[in-house]
């Protein structure tokens, strides 16, 4: 039986998540929701506390209700994808091998069975956790989400955004949000579907076998090529969001 007064999470000890997660299964409102994920899985930073709770997660995402599953299907993803960090809490992949085999099933489940695109992509990310994908496990829904990258131009070392979306797919070092004028841009190429490999075209074959042609779509400029504005320098966008995301927190 776990002992949750000798774990810790964000705030401290973790006696307080037995309660909280008590009440969640009692009534699941939104902001119970998030009181968990900031206690277990603050900015991305994972605690002892965090890995004790799949069971629970497991539980719920092998369950009826589908949004309580997504819920903890995208929790459990974002907790896994900090497995390697320093946490404390041994080797979590050995110790939660049933916990994340049971995971991987569901969320599997449930990307072939998603109709909303935000919520297919968190899955999608939260299958990659589960597996031990680096980088792509935490930073996959962030950038498909909002639409936009941060990385640094491996040429002039110039902060670039790089777009992709309903604004359009191009790569700028200007604050194209805020901007009342137009920024300079060069046009992303994407990759041909055909021409990708590794996990750029596993992803892209999901997305089009699950129908998310818009997803797949997205990730062809995502593992495709940029140009910075500022310098001229082409790259590939998928190499240096990897690069300019830390293994190890």
């Amino acid at each position: 039986m776990t002992d949750w007064s000798q774990l810790s999470h964000a705030y401290g000890s973790a006696e307080d998540i037995p309660a909280l997660l008590g009440r969640i299964s009692r009534e699941p409102k939104p902001e119970l929701w998030s009181d968990l994920w900031s206690a277990l899985c603050h900015q991305g930073s994972v605690y002892s506390a965090s890995f004790a709770a799949l069971p629970w997660l497991a539980d719920v995402a092998g369950g009826d209700d589908r949004e309580q599953a997504v819920n903890a299907l995208a929790l459990a993803g974002a907790i896994m994808a900090g497995a390697e960090q320093r946490h404390g809490a041994g080797d979590v992949r050995a110790q939660r091998a049933v916990e994340v085999e049971s995971l991987l099933a569901a969320v599997n489940q449930h990307l072939r069975t998603a109709s909303d695109r935000t919520s297919y992509i968190h899955l999608l990310e939260a299958m990659l956790g589960f597996e031990g994908v680096v980088c792509w496990s935490e930073n996959l829904a962030w950038g498909l989400g909002n639409e936009e990258y941060e990385v640094g131009c491996p040429g002039c070392q110039t902060g670039l955004f790089i777009v992709l979306g309903e604004r359009g797919f191009f790569s700028t070092s200007e604050d194209y949000a805020l901007s009342d004028d137009d920024v300079e841009t060069r046009p992303l190429l994407p990759a041909t579907p055909a021409n990708l490999d590794g996990i750029g075209r596993r992803l892209n074959d999901i997305a089009l076998s699950d129908g998310q042609h818009e997803v797949a779509h997205a990730l062809t400029y995502v593992f495709g090529r940029a140009t910075c504005p500022d310098c001229e320098t082409e790259f590939s966008v998928a190499d240096q969001v990897s690069a300019d995301w830390p293994a190890v927190r």
